[in-house]
């Protein structure tokens, strides 16, 4: 048995904690450079703003509605996410976090009334960091993942798909049968986790309408006509466990650091500072999951919506000497990289470094280095590296990085633009929110 439990338009919500007055009103939260809508309060939705609709489209159509738009506060957002975390993981012995806003928790065995159990969580989240969730509870993931959307449904719009009754708090598995075969039948079978628009709109066409439809199909027959991994819906949704429990995130097979910039870039020197920057995020994910790279790609293009300028976009992937974390030779990688695809006489918009083909540090560890300038890690740059994160740790992100990167800080005109970004109320001495006297 799986609870699944996941904050309501999470970004959006951060921010309320801390500014009470946006509540009960159309709320955005926008991507990198205040480009696209990534987050929308229930009244932003009401108004017919779709996910990842362009700002300037947002303000053009609704500029006497009142919309709210902030800048994204991922520092935020993520120790917010942390916080919401370790409460959740109270709910059962097993947690597995399946993104910032969202965790299964394993249930199974639990004695009691599940439903009542989950009610005093959500209760318990609202009152400790003030961020609303839903909880959907279930015998499998997709199930669990469908009763969270249910609960989040019949909250926002009590008895149109879904009885008042599941909101908020929705377990499947206590339903009579009758009962959830009504709820899948009430629900469009794109709105199934793992079913996107391509694959929705051919089962539609085979007459497979509602996750009440897919689940009365025969799980030989989705396989031999779809897939595997359509066949395994299947099985799910007819309450056969299919979806394995993970307590640890699996390492990610690629790291990257991509952005577009506030202001397009001309020369080669701004771009330089640019790409050192991402080469070093991208080096610190690597050392926070323990991972060794062995390829860097490092890729730059112009803005493909400004059609009027000339359009340009190169990419190149250099093997490193031997597998590393090290920044400064990722750094040297991704730059000898960008000298091979720099271009003079364009706008570039966007660039972006990914590091490939990792491997687990722990056994590049025990090999040593050929000569001096042999790129693996060593004992004392690995020190380096670990020294370098924590103080970047505690003062702050950009604290000490690599001259290739620049001294400029945010002023720089490449850095994303970010006019209404709150304060990292959480992370920052001085961003702390003061109480009124």
């Amino acid at each position: 048995m799986y609870a699944l439990v996941d904050g309501n338009n999470f970004y959006v919500s951060c921010e309320r904690v801390f500014r009470p007055s946006l509540r009960g009103r159309p709320v955005i939260v926008l991507s990198n450079n205040d480009g696209c809508a990534i987050a929308r309060s229930n009244e932003a939705k009401a108004l017919g703003i779709a996910m990842a609709e362009p700002w300037p489209y947002i303000r053009k159509r609704l500029g006497d509605a009142g919309v709210v738009a902030l800048s994204a506060n991922f520092t935020l957002y993520g120790d917010m996410s942390n916080r919401l975390m370790s409460i959740a993981a109270g709910l059962g012995p097993r947690q597995e976090i399946y993104s910032i806003d969202e965790c299964f928790v394993d249930v199974a065995g639990i004695r009691g009334d599940l439903t009542a159990r989950a009610r005093k969580l959500r209760e318990r989240l609202l009152q400790w960091i003030g961020v609303p969730c839903g909880i959907g509870i279930a015998p499998t993931k997709t199930l669990a993942k469908l009763a969270n959307h249910v609960a989040k449904d019949a909250d926002r719009k009590p008895g149109v798909n879904y009885p008042h009754a599941l909101a908020r708090v929705c377990d499947l598995g206590a339903l009579p049968s009758s009962d959830l075969d009504a709820v899948l039948a009430a629900t469009e079978v794109r709105d199934l986790w793992g079913i996107g628009p391509r694959l929705s709109a051919q089962l539609t066409d085979e007459g497979v309408r509602t996750a009440l439809d897919l689940a009365r199909m025969d799980a030989a027959v989705a396989r031999r006509r779809w897939s595997v991994m359509v066949e395994r819906t299947v099985r799910e949704l007819q309450g056969q466990s299919c979806i394995a429990f993970e307590d640890a995130p699996a390492a990610r097979k690629e790291v990257s650091c991509t952005r577009a910039f506030g202001e397009p870039v001309t020369t080669l020197a701004p771009l330089e500072e640019a790409v050192s920057e991402y080469a070093s995020r991208a080096a610190f994910k690597l050392r926070e999951q323990g991972s060794h790279a062995a390829q860097v790609l490092v890729f730059i293009h112009t803005n493909p919506f400004r059609t009027w300028e000339k359009q340009y976009s190169r990419a190149a992937t250099l093997p490193l000497r031997r597998p590393t974390s090290d920044s400064s030779a990722i750094v040297r990688s991704a730059l000898r990289g960008l000298a091979q695809i720099w271009k003079p006489g364009f706008r570039i918009h966007k660039a972006g470094v990914i590091l490939m083909d990792l491997r687990d540090a722990s056994v590049e560890q025990g090999e040593l280095a050929l000569d001096e300038g042999d790129e693996r890690d060593t004992p004392r740059r690995a020190r380096l590296g670990a020294a370098l994160d924590r103080i970047n740790d505690r003062y702050g992100r950009g604290t000490l990085q690599l001259a290739s990167a620049g001294l400029g800080g945010d002023a720089r005109d490449w850095t994303m633009k970010q006019q209404w970004r709150t304060p990292q109320y959480t992370t920052d001495w001085g961003a702390l929110p003061m109480a009124g006297s």
